[in-house]
């Protein structure tokens, strides 16, 4: 098997966000928690970092789904606690992943407005929030947030959740 890559994702609840990330075909691992960029953006934010196999699923990919299982055109408040953005791990990735931002911007009637920024520090939440849907879909956060996002991508990109695409 290929050495996973990874990606750091930012823009909502984390919950929310490892619970669409871990149902998806080539996901190997995901770890949910805050992730600190450099200056402006230091201060931790939810976040995770998505572990995956690029042979199964792209970097393309997993940013079309960040970017449609949150507010990515929302100019909130909250912004701080909940920073749309995609982590780089490695500078040159820095410029494919804006290009890919540019790219899937053109599906969005208002501007997005995440942000590509390199990854600086992880902090993991704490061990009873890890795995928080699979763990219980059944809690009413769960029903409320994360089925509905997972259903909806299902009906649109159904060919995410199978491991042998075609």
């Amino acid at each position: 098997m290929p050495i996973p890559q990874r990606i750091g994702l930012g823009g909502g609840c984390h919950w929310c966000t490892e619970g669409v990330f871990v149902s998806l075909a080539g996901v190997v691992r995901v770890e949910q928690g805050w992730i600190a960029s450099a200056p402006p953006h230091a201060a931790p934010s939810e976040a995770v970092i998505v572990h995956f196999d690029a042979e199964v699923i792209s970097e393309d990919e997993l940013i079309a789904v960040h970017l449609q299982t949150h507010a990515a055109t929302s100019v909130h408040a909250l912004r701080g606690k909940y920073r749309s953005a995609v982590y780089t791990f490695a500078d040159q990735n820095a410029d494919r992943y804006r290009s890919i931002l540019r790219e899937l911007a053109r599906e969005y009637s208002e501007p997005l407005q995440t942000l590509v920024l390199p990854f600086r520090k992880f902090s993991a939440s704490l061990p009873e929030h890890q795995d928080y849907y699979r763990s219980d879909p059944e809690r009413p956060f769960c029903r409320r947030y994360i089925t509905p996002k997972l259903n909806r991508l299902r009906h649109d990109r159904p060919e995410l959740f199978f491991v042998n695409k075609q």
